[in-house]
């Protein structure tokens, strides 16, 4: 199987990576592309972050205050005066 990458920027960061690491550039792509799935899978996944941002709110609890049109107004300026 062939890659064919036609990136100037691309090619250039795989060489720069086969130097530094002194190895061919199948192989620095190869270290590179398992140093990023590493990384993915241990990151939690989007929808993760956002539970426990959503379980974060929740345990806040509700204020019990009503936003209605003037309290909007009131946020942007318009207030009548």
């Amino acid at each position: 199987m062939a890659f064919h990458v036609r990136d100037p920027e691309t090619d250039t960061l795989v060489r720069e990576l086969a130097r530094k690491r002194g190895v061919g550039i199948t192989d620095a792509i190869k270290l590179a592309v398992a140093a990023e799935l590493e990384r993915v899978g241990e990151a939690p996944s989007q929808m993760d972050r956002i539970r426990e941002i959503q379980a974060r709110i929740a345990e806040r609890g509700r204020t019990g205050f009503v936003a209605d049109k003037a309290f909007f107004d009131w946020l942007s300026g318009e207030e009548d005066v």
